[in-house]
């Protein structure tokens, strides 16, 4: 007989098993939503430092205004109002390199890093900066950015990463992605010729590691912080629509240049 393990969740007729637990008797109004997602992508509790920082990641990654993913949401649901699901997913999957992605290719980039040394316990800050400056050496060598750096809006300091740093240090959550990450932003401007902030997302994906979450999942958790910030611009849609006004405005500005004849050369 073929099965299928998980040990996620599972039911019977007269109950819900969620974790080893019982859904409806120990979990429901004992369990905040946020010690649960650590849990289901863990199988662990968190301690109380790590469910912190957790949270706290989750709370600066839910909405930064109306960038390209909370607009795709916007446009889906006012171009299939009864799909509120559609309009949620294709602002999920406009998260890439250049929105939520970020958070992931931060943490895989530090983690990449400092699974190459085995003991960074005590380190201070001068060890950390020479690890920095190899790495940043290593990847303009390879013609590669440093993720985690620069802000298109936060151009003079992001101001979520002091506040994540902060709670991360009071939380004890602090560890080696984090240190790193700031000596990549005291050392950085020595070797680029400029002075760029560390942004939000990236301190989120070197939080996140710090806290005992997988790599692996990091993106997960930024898209999960951002569904709640599309839920917000879609209720906020239903009362005040952009959509209509900002399809209309590109419809009616829209240029239009056909293509080359065939023999022609293209204008």
């Amino acid at each position: 007989m073929t099965e299928y393990p998980t040990g996620i969740g599972t039911s019977t007729p007269e109950s819900i098993s969620l974790l080893g637990q019982d859904l409806a008797g120990e979990l429901l109004g004992q369990v905040g939503f946020g010690e649960l997602a650590y849990r289901l992508a863990t199988k662990r509790q968190p301690t109380a430092g790590q469910l912190r920082v957790f949270e706290a990641v989750l709370v600066s990654l839910a909405d930064h205004g109306f960038t390209p993913t909370a607009l795709a949401a916007r446009l889906t649901y006012y171009s299939a109002p009864d799909s509120l699901q559609g309009a949620v997913a294709a602002g999920l999957l406009g998260g890439g390199s250049r929105f939520l992605g970020v958070t992931e290719d931060t943490g895989a980039y530090l983690h990449g890093i400092v699974k190459n040394h085995d003991d960074t316990e005590g380190w201070g800050s001068d060890r950390w900066d020479d690890i920095a400056r190899t790495a940043i050496t290593e990847s303009r060598s390879a013609g590669e950015k440093i993720p985690g750096l620069g802000h298109p809006v936060h151009k003079n300091g992001d101001p979520r990463t002091p506040v994540i740093m902060r709670i991360a240090e009071e939380s004890g959550v602090k560890g080696a992605h984090l240190e790193l990450f700031e000596a990549i932003g005291r050392v950085h401007p020595e070797l680029l010729g400029r002075t760029l902030p560390l942004n939000g997302a990236g301190v989120a994906g070197a939080a996140l590691v710090d806290a005992g979450l997988p790599v692996s999942l990091l993106r997960g958790f930024a898209l999960l912080a951002r569904t709640a910030g599309l839920i917000g611009h879609i209720a906020e849609e239903d009362e005040n629509p952009i959509g209509p006004a900002i399809y209309t405005h590109v419809d009616r500005n829209a240029v239009y240049t056909p293509p080359a004849a065939p023999g022609e050369t293209a204008r």
